[in-house]
């Protein structure tokens, strides 16, 4: 069922300047619609209008002075920034060089996704004279030559750091990537066999002459461009393209032991068999080349279809994307880029000359078929929370949340025994009436999945939320949908304009005479496979206000429900942006009063302007600000006059920061927030997105420890400066610091051992 886009209500401002604060009340639910409350439900106030304080501020000044208009970064340099990050880590002599190879793996990944979305939306806003986004004035024009000339030179670091640095240090070790060249004639003859049988079948050469047009260039596909001649005719040369097959291994194995690995490029080695697809034809030359399409999806959702017919419809057109990168090898003949630039209409600022290897991307399967442990991080077992953990027997997850909340970090904490055990028991539990659910991302194989469906088989009410728009995760979520749908559970797509990020799950059980609520609210997806590598927060609760805000939250997703306010959550997009900078400005009131003021986020991304320029202002109020993005940040920090309180830093590791935490204020008076929304336009105005406030003692006081840890000035990571450059910190790594993931890596694992 969808529901109507949303339109924000207009912030009004008191005569202090400060915005006011409305509530409103509780929405009745949608005909048709069962809500299951616990008697003791609490109800939202009823509407008032009151500023965000109800004591005067005298000490607010009447007049402000302009902020300046170059006050925010590139958006898009600070995201090239931010896998520059990921390369430093992939060029440090002290990380594990398998582990080295991965962040290669990982920046090419990267590199590629920023094109497909990032560089593809700048271009389509250019052709379509549309206006700029974002903070920083700069034009398109001067912002994609910007992203070009910067990506050039990352490129050049990239390449270098694995031809000079990590492919000689791998071949010390027996792990070699090798040429056809350094293959004895035993090997070369079980190569030419593997191709024969393997490869050769599948490939198929595609003439270019007036008879074949050139032909389409899948999205990052590996391809070979081949000149040739025919020796009984006198005229020019002849030029085919020859698709590497995505269907067999980007690296041969040649040989993988416990003496030695040795992995072949599976384009040279078809590149020396050419002369079995063009048999009695000159070959003249061979270059590899990759392109990379625009993978934006534009799917009308107020057009009277159903979403996912008209999702799939866009995916099929997804490989048809109009080009906007040509990646060659840096030896490639200038007429043969000629040909190809022509050919795929594309702009010489598009193009990208690589040295060495195209597409790094494919070390991910050197990193995973090398069983070196020794090159490798240290691998652990994540520990079950110690509220969770009775011994052998697992604790019944409803039994402890009736006792005390519980705040789980992954992937220090393991999901499996917390958030999954949390569905399954709720799906095995007779008691359980209803399960509710969103799914963003998941795994393939996902238990949470089998769960839902477990429940649904035995006559649970199920109803699961699944966004089917999550990019790049379209058709895995489209299969989902329709396997739960299969099941007999109710599946709702997500909202009409608005994509569903928030991550939430309520289980509904009948105690007694008496109906108990459990939710769980987190920062990241019900992924199991990822929350082994990303770091989230999730709060598993029994708290009958969170309860009623989520059964709330799962009216206004599946029904017709206008709710906006709420007792412990933020929702966007109404409430996010503006209950944080609410309490923003509450700590600048305090600081201006000569309290002490404290503010610190931690997200993956610090964009949105108006967020920015509340913590401008507070700042500017003497409010300390800790900043912990590991990705893009639009604002300058230690600016004298704009930011002179304000600290940035990025934490880049083993782990992929992505909790998003908010604390406003010091002592045991402060607040503490979790949730799934980044401070990014997309998320606070297009996205259901949900924060919940964490008010146990020891749930904060972990927040807090994490929080003021990452800001150590002995902790490692990166700092951002006013004019926009990071710089390491500490910047000598041989002086005594903390490695942040390492360091709650022994906490967590050491309490529960």
């Amino acid at each position: 069922m969808h529901t109507s886009p949303r339109t924000p209500e207009p912030r009004r401002r008191g005569p202090n300047g400060r915005f006011l604060t409305r509530t409103t009340p509780t929405d009745p639910a949608p005909v048709g619609e069962t809500v299951v409350a616990a008697p003791d439900d609490p109800t939202p106030t009823e509407p008032v209008v009151t500023a965000s304080t109800d004591i005067p501020d005298p000490t607010a000044p009447d007049e402000r002075p302009e902020l300046p208009e170059d006050r925010f970064l590139n958006r898009e340099l600070s995201w090239l920034d931010f896998n520059a990050r990921v390369l430093t880590l992939a060029e440090d002599p002290e990380t594990p060089l398998l582990e080295r190879a991965k962040f290669l793996a990982i920046f090419a990944s990267n590199l590629d996704e920023f094109y497909m979305v990032r560089v593809a939306g700048l271009k389509r806003r250019l052709n379509a004279g549309l206006p700029m986004r974002g903070g920083d004035r700069s034009s398109l024009r001067n912002q994609l030559e910007m992203i070009s000339q910067r990506t050039a030179d990352l490129v050049t670091r990239h390449s270098a750091c694995f031809s000079d640095e990590v492919r000689p240090k791998l071949s010390a070790e027996g792990i070699e990537v090798v040429t056809w060249a350094d293959l004895d004639a035993p090997e070369r003859e079980r190569q030419r066999t593997y191709f024969r049988e393997q490869v050769f079948p599948v490939l198929t050469p595609l003439a270019v002459d007036p008879a074949h047009p050139f032909p389409y260039i899948s999205n990052r596909s590996l391809n070979l461009a081949v000149v040739l001649r025919d020796p009984d005719d006198a005229g020019g040369e002849l030029f085919a393209r020859i698709k590497v097959p995505n269907n067999v291994p980007r690296f041969v194995t040649v040989q993988n032991d416990s003496r030695a690995a040795r992995f072949l490029p599976v384009e040279e080695l078809i590149a020396v068999h050419l002369d079995q697809l063009f048999p009695g034809m000159q070959l003249q030359e061979w270059h590899l080349f990759r392109v990379t399409r625009n993978a934006e999806l534009e799917v009308d959702e107020d057009r009277d279809e159903d979403l996912l017919q008209a999702l799939e419809r866009e995916l099929a057109q997804r490989r048809f994307g109009p080009p906007v990168r040509l990646e060659v090898a840096a030896s490639i003949s200038d007429h043969v880029l000629d040909l190809l630039v022509r050919e795929l209409d594309v702009v010489s600022s598009d193009v990208q000359r690589v040295p060495g290897l195209l597409d790094l991307s494919a070390l991910w399967q050197v990193f995973g078929e090398c069983d070196r442990d020794d090159l490798k991080d240290r691998p652990f077992v994540p520990a079950t929370h110690p509220q969770l953990a009775d011994g052998e027997v697992p604790r019944s997850v409803f039994n402890r949340l009736r006792e005390s909340d519980i705040l789980v970090h992954h992937p220090y904490h393991s999901f499996s025994t917390s958030v999954q055990r949390f569905i399954e028991q709720a799906a095995a539990d007779p008691n359980v009436l209803a399960i509710k659910q969103t799914l963003y991302r998941t795994s393939g194989d996902s238990p949470i999945v089998d769960a839902l469906v477990d429940a649904a088989a035995a006559g649970k009410q199920v109803v699961v939320l699944v966004e089917v728009k999550a990019r790049f995760d379209e058709v895995a979520n489209i299969a989902w949908a329709r396997t739960l749908e299969r099941a007999g559970c109710h599946v709702v797509y997500g909202l009409v304009g608005l994509k569903t990020h928030c991550k939430t799950a309520l289980v509904v059980r009948q105690e007694g005479n008496q109906i108990r609520r459990y939710c769980h609210i987190g920062t990241g997806n019900y992924h199991p496979k990822t929350a082994r590598l990303y770091e989230d927060f999730g709060m598993l609760t029994a708290d009958p206000e969170v309860g009623a805000d989520v059964t709330d939250l799962f009216n206004v997703l599946t029904g017709y429900s206008r709710q906006r306010s709420y007792r412990r959550l933020l929702v966007a997009p109404h409430g996010v942006r503006s209950g944080l900078i609410e309490r923003i400005e509450e700590q600048a009131r305090i600081a201006r009063e000569g309290g002490e003021a404290l503010v610190q986020i931690k997200v993956n991304s610090l964009v949105d302007e108006e967020t920015i320029d509340a913590l401008y202002r507070a700042s500017q109020d003497g409010v300390k600000v800790d900043l912990i993005i590991r990705g893009m940040c639009a604002l300058r920090p230690g600016v004298p006059g704009l930011s002179d309180n304000i600290r940035v830093r990025s934490i880049v590791g083993r782990f992929l920061e992505h909790s998003r935490v908010f604390r406003f204020g010091v002592g045991d008076d402060a607040e503490y927030w979790i949730g799934s929304a980044d401070m990014m336009h997309r998320n606070l105005d297009r996205r259901v997105e949900a924060l919940v406030r964490v008010t146990l003692p020891t749930a904060k006081e972990s927040l807090r420890y994490v929080l003021d840890l990452s800001m150590s000035d002995g902790t490692e990571g990166f700092d951002l400066a006013g004019d926009g450059t990071w710089h390491r910190h500490p910047a000598n790594l041989t002086e005594p610091h903390i490695h942040l993931q390492e360091a709650l890596l022994r906490r967590t694992i050491g309490k529960a051992s």
